[in-house]
């Protein structure tokens, strides 16, 4: 069927944030919440993810902690169920958590490689499969799928695991858009670079600045600013993007 335009939703909708305890994940959440939109945080560390609701969401009556590592099906399969018992499936997914590794290429033990995947794309590929169908159903949705410049370009200092996964979730996202794009439901991707979150900090502030100088804006990206590309992705008035991918990357790479 072809969706219409009119997306006046019969209930509210909800949006679901993967890896949303702290990072680019807290803070896309905080900006579907000052959209109106309800937000479940599900994340591996439960306790945070609660304490990260309570800071968003002080009267707990927009929030859901849910606690679930992305690349453990029946773990998903719990959240998803709790999730859909108190909310409903979500309208708007993000596929945010992820793990990041170095390492080189010839060295990765195969069962890091197969971690890393599992979490990052197979964990993408299953929030997919499980929520697209009421998406489909209602007529309407949102999937942002958080990639990285890393999969554009192959990323050394992420690695290769990090790298293919994130390459594989743009070439997801497209196949998805493709599908899902007759029933109202867009599948766009946002590939930052060089973000200010916990895993930069550990750097250090010399490898930071030096970090800096190579982007031609001359700073490291915010996660606000991040969220800001995910915001616009989820909304109202994106609903002819899709199969997109979004650079929010200061100038670093150019298309």
């Amino acid at each position: 069927m072809t969706a219409s335009p009119d997306t006046t939703p019969e209930t509210p909708r909800r949006a679901l944030v993967t890896g949303a305890a702290q990072g680019i994940g807290r803070a896309v959440a905080e900006a579907l919440l000052a959209t109106g939109l309800p937000v479940a945080l599900l994340d591996r560390d439960l306790d945070r993810a609660r304490a990260t609701a309570r800071e968003l969401d002080p009267d707990g009556e927009r929030t859901l902690a849910l606690g679930a590592d992305v690349g453990d099906a029946a773990a998903v399969a719990v959240a998803l169920a709790e999730l859909e018992a108190t909310w409903g499936l979500p309208d708007v997914l993000v596929n945010n958590a992820a793990r990041s590794l170095g390492g080189n290429v010839l060295e990765i033990p195969l069962d890091e490689w197969d971690d890393v995947l599992a979490t990052n794309l197979r964990g993408c590929l299953q929030l997919c499969q499980r929520c697209a169908p009421a998406m489909r159903a209602r007529g309407w949705g949102r999937i942002v799928n958080m990639a990285s410049l890393a999969g554009q370009q192959g990323g050394v200092a992420n690695g290769a695991h990090y790298a293919a996964s994130k390459a594989g979730m743009i070439v997801l996202t497209k196949i998805l858009a493709r599908e899902l794009a007759p029933d109202g439901v867009t599948v766009n991707a946002v590939a930052p670079a060089v973000i200010a979150t916990p895993v930069l900090d550990a750097l250090g502030p010399e490898r930071i600045a030096a970090l800096a100088r190579t982007i031609p804006v001359g700073r490291v990206g915010t996660s606000r600013e991040v969220a800001a590309a995910v915001v616009h992705l989820c909304g109202e008035d994106a609903g002819f993007t899709t199969g997109a991918t979004i650079d929010v990357n200061g100038g670093l790479s150019m298309r």
